[in-house]
């Protein structure tokens, strides 16, 4: 059994507004160990990634998890970014994607009450997970 897990940097999530992409840009991976050192290795240069989020989760792969990921959120290509380096499961994630995927899980639990959303990385970590496993 492996853990799926999101990601997340500061200073990456800010060199990448630099550049054009969103501040809103996380890693999601799956290990069959513990995810936690694998994470504070770090990705692009930058070594104040946190985990997230962790599932446990089994019969999939990394290469399926981000196959199904990059049908609904935008994949960075790491070709196009040398600071990357060759690093997969980088997404762009749209707020408004995430927002909406809030709003229409609340109303089909009952709760269609309208609350002004102020989204949290766990939020974004939320979505991604559970369009991973869809």
């Amino acid at each position: 059994m492996g853990v799926i897990y999101v990601a997340r940097s500061a200073k990456f999530g800010k060199w990448a507004s630099d550049v054009g992409l969103s501040k809103h840009v996380f890693k999601v991976g799956y290990s069959d160990e513990d995810p936690k050192p694998t994470v504070e290795k770090g990705w692009g240069g930058e070594g104040d990634w946190a985990l997230i989020k962790k599932q446990e989760v089994e019969g999939i792969g990394e290469d399926e998890i981000i196959a199904r990921l990059a049908r609904k959120e935008k994949l960075i290509d790491p070709n196009y970014y040398p600071r990357l380096r060759g690093a997969t499961g980088m997404f762009k994630v749209s707020p408004e994607h995430v927002e909406n995927h809030i709003l229409v899980s609340r109303a089909m639990a009952g709760d269609a009450q309208r609350i002004e959303l102020k989204l949290k990385p766990l939020d974004f970590a939320d979505y991604l997970i559970h369009n991973a496993l869809r």
